[in-house]
């Protein structure tokens, strides 16, 4: 979009977590880190110096985290880099953050935008780490019940050449889920009737159905569909990302981390496992709005990322145990593990 740009190519480098006997966030050097992650600031490194040759920048550099200082102390001593600075005409400032920082904002459910839920629920377009699969089944005449479904392509959020889809995907990113979701329906009114088809406008709130349904005009008309193609995608997504099973649970997520959140504010560490230990229950136990092994470990991760300091003793260590064997249990008893669970066992 205008303001966020990724760079997939660098998405698996990641700060060092500093654990016990691990370096001190004074410690890290470049020297200091494991090879591949060595080689992946360097990488960065020259990407950035590409990019900003590209963009004819000069910049100062500032960094908030130990992995943050080593990549900004390499930009600033990098040669090409240099000889970079003594030409650019435009001046910048670039901040680097670790996002290790800031986990609980990563794993957190706080966030009301329909981009963001998008990206979380659907499955991820093969071969990319930023784009997702949308099931075009609808667009068709083909009848399946098969969400695995490979006959026809799937389709995807971005479509740069298609000026109504990029401006529906900026008010996905910049509006409220609500808003956004009112924008997807303007957007396909207005197609549908520059494309002269019997659509019927309806005030009100939009349902995943209205949408569809407004979709189903376009099916049988061939120059419809190749006119509106990116626009028809983006309606898809959402339509499917407010079907979906994780989107009801994310209403759930939010409650239980506000709840946590006081819990956290009124009592120890320990109480705080015991309420979750119930809620850990293995495949054949569980009903549909029930937490999987992912979401605890996504949830476990919140709670120790916004807890602070944490007082050891004998009722952590005791209550730690019996999280960490229903949670062992749970894992064990998945009878079709997902590649996170596999990589973790």
């Amino acid at each position: 979009s205008a303001e966020l740009f990724l760079l997939p190519a660098l998405a698996a480098l990641f700060p060092p977590l500093t654990g016990p006997g691990g370096p001190g966030p004074a410690e890290v050097s470049l020297g200091a880190l494991p090879p591949e992650l060595r080689a992946a600031v360097r990488a960065l490194v020259g990407d950035l110096d590409f990019l900003f040759g590209a963009l004819g920048l000069r910049e100062e550099s500032f960094a908030v985290g130990a992995l943050s200082r080593v990549i900004a102390s390499e930009l600033a001593s990098y040669a090409p880099a240099r000889n970079r600075r003594r030409t650019a005409t435009h001046k910048a400032s670039v901040i680097f953050v670790d996002r290790t920082l800031d986990l609980a904002g990563a794993v957190g459910h706080h966030g009301d935008n329909l981009a963001e839920k998008i990206l979380s629920v659907l499955p991820k377009l093969p071969g990319h780490k930023t784009d997702v699969m949308v099931n075009m089944v609808e667009l068709t005449a083909l009848q399946t019940t098969d969400e695995t479904c490979s006959i026809t392509a799937p389709g995807c959020l971005a479509h740069p050449n298609d000026p109504a889809a990029r401006a529906l995907w900026e008010s996905f990113m910049n509006l409220k889920q609500k808003e956004a979701v009112m924008e997807a329906r303007r957007h396909l009114v207005e197609a549908a009737s520059r494309e002269n088809l019997p659509i019927k406008m309806s005030m009100g709130e939009v349902t995943p159905e209205q949408l569809s349904s407004y979709i189903q005009l376009f099916r049988n008309n061939l120059k419809a569909l190749e006119n509106h193609c990116g626009l028809l995608q983006l309606v898809l997504a959402t339509v499917q990302t407010l079907k979906h099973a994780q989107t009801s649970k994310w209403d759930n997520f939010l409650a239980f981390e506000r709840l946590l959140l006081q819990t956290i504010g009124e009592s120890e560490m320990p109480s705080v496992l015991n309420q979750l230990l119930p809620m850990i229950k293995s495949y054949n136990k569980r009903m549909k709005d029930d937490y999987t092994c992912e979401d605890f470990l996504v949830l476990l991760v919140y709670i120790y990322s916004v807890v602070g300091e944490i007082k050891c003793g004998k009722e952590l260590d005791a209550a730690e145990k019996e999280v960490k064997k229903a949670l062992v249990k749970a894992i064990c008893d998945e009878p079709e593990p997902s590649p996170l669970l596999l990589k973790i066992t």
